[in-house]
């Protein structure tokens, strides 16, 4: 009976489709967040579900204020989601990024260089800023030379949680899940190179 055990966990194990992927062939993503009402927090929870769609990536899931230096510069990837304030980030997610400097010491190397980055947020209304608000994160990583990439919309995905929506709805969460499946395709094709 142990045999047979034991035969069934090597079949299972070759059968799975990171079972034959070395360390070094792993894709690594990080999704930073900041959430207060928790609608964020559920967009980045989908963002992790399309990311673990794509075989071989590992996702670690941090809110922003608890990253690492060790978790950002050991991912591949860097999704940050935030809510949109006034059409703009929160100041918890600006914090994050103006951390990569005077926390992780990110220049004159420029450590980002060449990490995938993407970004979701989440807003009341239809026209809230969300656009601008994507942009601001994604002009902070492409001015540390990440390579930008969108999905699940024009420039990341998006939100809307008050006035005529009932909150997140499952179009938005399919929006979140192609953003991160997309990020990890993209990482996968980088990392072949």
């Amino acid at each position: 009976m142990r045999a047979f055990v034991l035969a069934l966990i090597i079949l299972v194990s070759a059968a799975s489709p990171t079972a034959s992927l070395a360390a070094e062939d792993l894709v690594s993503i990080l999704i930073a967040y900041y959430s207060r009402t928790g609608n964020t927090e559920k967009m980045a929870e989908a963002v992790v579900e399309g990311a673990k769609r794509v075989p071989g990536t590992t996702v670690m899931l941090r809110r922003v204020g608890q990253v690492t230096a060790e978790e950002l510069f050991r991912a591949d990837a860097l999704i940050v989601g935030s809510p949109v304030y006034w059409s703009n980030m929160a100041s918890e997610v600006k914090a994050f990024f103006d951390d990569w400097q005077f926390k992780f010491g990110v220049f004159p190397e420029f450590k980002m260089r060449n990490k995938v980055g993407a970004a979701f947020v989440t807003g009341g209304q239809i026209s809230s800023g969300k656009e601008l608000t994507l942009l601001g994160i994604l002009g902070a990583m492409l001015g540390n030379q990440m390579i930008v990439v969108s999905g699940g919309g024009a420039f990341g995905a998006t939100a809307t949680t008050e006035g005529d929506s009932p909150g997140i709805d499952q179009k938005e969460l399919d929006g979140a899940r192609a953003l991160g499946q997309r990020v990890a395709e993209v990482s996968r094709l980088l990392r072949k190179r």
